[in-house]
């Protein structure tokens, strides 16, 4: 064991980087309106600001913990912090939209890769005990905070500064960071490490999946869905998700075994992770705009408005902790999921009267934080303790790659209703009267939050009063379908999960299994050695709301 205060050191250092990680997930969507405006961005260039993040960090997840455990973790994740601060600084310092979508890029890769050093130097610093278990849980408050306050703290820097400094305050944080680690942080490394290949073929075919599928969801209506350009994608999607296939059923040590999803357990809380991706965490990114566009709240407005949807899953695991003694994981995944969904249709219903009461959605969004928070440490603890101890980091690997490539494409998915949506209700009310190329550009700046804009525009053929209830008309219906999409999602989820988890149930009723452990407390999965290859035991994230 270290020095204590060594090891105070290094959780600080550690949990700084977890505070930086979810401060730029969440803190970014409430500027997304202001970078529309100041960079002349369009919708599509908003998604991929967010997508770029989470698809750069899916595809370093597994190459950076081989590389960790073959150089040294606490040399790799001086690096990434160093990488993620300077990334920062070039998003901030970018000029327009294409540079600062390219520095988002490799701020997600620079985020992924210290995500991941962050746990093995958790899980190397604080190898048992309690001690551990306190570890993992002041880190999973953290990361909380990051995630749950980000809208505020990115709607107060833009208050009393600029959008740049939503990206560039990283910069100092990440040197602070640096100076922590070298204080307190202690090497490690795992020499088997170096008798492995990297899954390289796994890591380049899922990302040009993701990519190709992506491209083809954002952009597929504006190439035309026969032309060369989008048959090219859908081939480059077939051949990277074939490819991925083939490179994981050939590689000795890969990202993803799919014979772990024969364990019921596994692929129950594998439904539980998709399902809170398909439709809370994407709606994420989407709510400050409906805020903006829909309730014509500020940025600072906006960013208290949100704490309804993000507060309650940093109070709600206790209660799932709770939950999951009295009742087994089983049970309590399906309901978390069941919640999110009846918090999306109460925002559904919700939004019909916000013309009358602009608070009507918070109820729903309230619920929906509540649903996610039962979900996340069930889910994420039964990942890793339904699987042997030798394969709980390859099962942990695949819990954080399944929740980030469903983010990306869920966040391609949604925008994609929500533009079709207001269309087909500003093509309603207006008929002929603007042009469809009009209509299209009109549908697309309010889906990316420019609502007085788009009554500008109405202006022309509408009085200020019918162009503005037409504004209005056409948000509701364009966000009513996502949070329909929302809703359906999480309950089908939900009802698979179930499925999956009573059947396992079943098979399993009169045998001792391991996702018996799923009723652990997550202090106690916590309490497992690191893991970066199969022969190790993963540690646990348990506490980690993380996405």
């Amino acid at each position: 064991m270290s020095h204590p205060r060594h090891s105070t050191t290094a959780l600080a250092a550690v949990c700084l980087a977890a505070l930086m990680f979810g401060l730029e997930i969440s803190s970014v969507p409430v500027i997304l309106p202001i970078l529309e405006a100041r960079l002349h961005a369009d919708f599509q260039d908003m998604q991929w600001i967010m997508n770029a993040y989470t698809i750069a960090c899916t595809s370093v997840l597994m190459a950076t913990g081989t590389l960790a455990d073959r150089y040294g973790r606490r040399r790799v994740f001086a690096l990434t912090v160093l990488a993620f601060g300077l990334a920062s600084l070039l998003c901030g310092l970018a000029p327009d939209t294409p540079l600062l979508i390219a520095a988002r890029f490799l701020q997600g890769m620079a985020g992924g890769a210290m995500f991941i050093c962050s746990i093995a130097i958790l899980s190397h610093q604080f190898p048992e005990g309690p001690p551990r278990a306190r570890a993992f849980a002041i880190w999973g408050v953290v990361a909380g905070i990051g995630l749950g306050f980000g809208p505020v703290i990115g709607g107060a820097i833009v208050a009393v500064a600029s959008w740049q400094w939503v990206f560039v305050a990283h910069a100092p944080l990440a040197l602070l960071g640096l100076v922590l680690i070298f204080l307190g942080v202690e090497e490690s490394s795992d020499p088997q490490a170096k008798r492995q290949r990297i899954d390289l073929g796994g890591i380049l075919t899922m990302t040009a999946a993701v990519l190709g599928l992506t491209t083809l969801i954002t952009q597929g209506g504006s190439f035309g869905w026969t032309s060369p350009a989008v048959l090219a994608l859908l081939a480059i999607t077939v051949a990277g998700l074939v490819g991925f296939v083939i490179a994981e059923r050939v590689h000795p040590h890969p990202m993803f075994d799919f014979s772990v999803f024969r364990i019921r357990d596994f692929s129950g809380a594998i439904l539980g992770c998709v399902g809170m991706n398909c439709s809370y965490w994407p709606f994420m990114i989407y709510l400050p705009l409906y805020f903006s566009a829909g309730l014509g709240y500020d940025v600072a407005a906006t960013g208290l408005a949100l704490l309804a949807y993000t507060v309650p899953f940093l109070v709600m695991p206790p209660i799932a902790q709770w939950m999951l003694l009295r009742h087994a994981a089983r049970v309590v995944i399906p309901m978390g999921l069941f919640t999110i969904g009846v918090g999306f249709l109460l925002m559904l219903l919700g939004s019909r009267f916000t013309a009358e009461v602009t608070w009507a959605v918070l109820p729903g969004a309230l619920v929906a934080g509540i649903g996610l928070g039962l979900t996340t440490t069930p889910a994420t603890s039964m990942t890793t303790a339904s699987v042997p101890p030798h394969r709980a980091g390859m099962a942990s690997g695949m819990d954080v790659s399944a929740r980030l490539v469903t983010l990306a494409l869920n966040i391609a998915v949604m925008g994609l209703l929500l533009v079709g949506g207001i269309l087909a209700a500003l093509d309603g009310s207006l008929g002929t009267a603007i042009d469809s190329a009009q209509l299209n550009t009109l549908a697309e700046r309010l889906a990316g939050g420019d609502a007085a804009g788009a009554r500008q525009t109405l202006a022309a053929v509408l009085p200020p009063e019918a162009a503005a209830a037409t504004v209005h008309a056409a948000v509701t219906q364009g966000f009513g379908g996502v949070m329909l999409y929302g809703c359906v999602t999480a309950w089908l989820t939900a009802l698979s999960s179930w499925l999956v988890l009573r059947s396992s149930r079943r098979s399993h009723s009169h045998t001792a299994t391991p996702a018996a452990a799923s009723t652990a407390p997550s202090s106690q999965l916590a309490s497992q050695p690191p893991c970066w290859n199969a022969k190790e035991p993963a540690a646990d994230p348990a506490a980690a709301p993380m996405k």
